[in-house]
């Protein structure tokens, strides 16, 4: 008990200091992961005198990159980030958190891939009773969350959209006008009641991952596979899941911290920004309402054995590459908010 208050006090002491250090703490953890996997792979390749470590472990790094993009985690990372924003947190370690709870399930079954446990196999096979069931845990899960979301941050929009009419038409920003309130408020309060601080976002995070619903993280785990029978060492079979980790979490924190700041400068500074609050906060809400309906569908069509053509193409629909779409939506329009500033403070 004595250790369990010990935690809880240092992370309530974590969240007192400045925004920098935070910062600097969260990317030291992403690069004490590349220190490690790196580790690995030099153990491994000294032990096995095998040159095919090195190739693999770069196309698990590369893996990791590409799946922080997907459309679901761009989605949570954001809407989550807005959250904490909006009740005056500095959240930067959001996108770590969810990538490493994420990237948990791969380090574990990796794990058990290399231990020589067959049990991974029933999993990633699609159809079996336990790729059913962990497949509907992480749909449903995500799904809900992302509508939860969704649906929280839409209220926030609908906050914005009003304080910008009302602006232009010269009066002013309301009080807590720009959070989300009212009955919409009240009724997300308990199902994200347990998603306080960014911390809470590795459960949400482990969730996500336990469906083995993606090529990336089926295809990591099959070369996991093969290249234990082609006789890599343990240490560098284990720096595959390890690299794919690194550099998710990499590109996932890089993304809350981003997203922290353009969220923060729009929040804090509503007179200043307030269409461009309101359009990224539209924008972040109808991409988690957007993803919660297609995971829900497919989740309604495997939980319920449906044979609608709608809910079988949406459950169908791959969002991999579409997360590229919804960040360079963001940039773009973080970047049009910077010009217009900037012209503005040259005239």
């Amino acid at each position: 008990m004595t250790t369990l208050t010990q935690f809880a006090a240092m992370y309530r002491e974590r969240e007192q200091l400045p925004l920098r250090t935070r910062l600097l703490a969260t990317f030291g953890a992403v690069g004490i992961l590349h220190l490690a996997a790196v580790v690995l792979l030099i153990a491994g390749t000294a032990a096995s005198g095998q040159p095919l470590a090195f190739g693999l472990v770069l196309t698990a790094y590369l893996a990791g990159i590409k799946h922080s993009y997907d459309w679901d985690h761009i989605a949570a990372i954001d809407n989550s980030t807005r959250k904490f924003v909006a009740q005056r947190q500095d959240p930067t370690s959001v996108g770590f958190a969810f990538s490493l709870g994420h990237s948990s399930v791969v380090i574990l079954a990796g794990a058990l891939v290399v231990s020589g446990v067959s049990l991974v196999g029933r999993f990633m096979t699609e159809g079996s009773t336990g790729n059913l069931v962990l497949g509907l845990i992480g749909s449903g899960v995500s799904g809900l969350f992302l509508l939860a979301m969704g649906i929280f941050n839409g209220s926030a929009f609908l906050g914005a959209a009003r304080s910008y009419r009302r602006v232009r038409g010269g009066g002013t920003v309301l009080p807590g006008e720009l959070e989300a309130k009212g009955f919409v408020a009240r009724l997300m309060a308990r199902p994200l009641s347990k998603v306080r601080r960014p911390r809470n976002v590795y459960v949400i995070g482990f969730l996500f991952g336990l469906g083995f619903d993606t090529a990336t993280t089926i295809g990591l785990l099959v070369m996991t596979t093969a290249a234990s029978l082609a006789g890599v060492s343990p240490a560098a079979l284990l720096a595959l899941p390890l690299a794919f980790t690194a550099a998710m979490t990499l590109c996932d924190t890089a993304n809350g911290v981003a997203m922290m700041r353009m969220y923060g400068s729009a929040i804090h500074d509503p007179l200043r920004k307030l269409g461009f609050n309101a359009v990224i906060t539209g924008l972040s809400a109808l991409s988690a309402l957007f993803v919660a309906g297609i995971t829900l569908a497919g989740f309604c069509n495997a939980a319920f054995g449906l044979k609608d053509p709608l809910t079988a193409w949406l459950g169908g629909i791959d969002l991999g590459d579409a997360g590229l779409l919804l960040v360079a939506a963001f940039l773009a329009l973080w970047g049009v908010a910077t010009l217009r500033a900037r012209r503005r403070a040259v005239s």
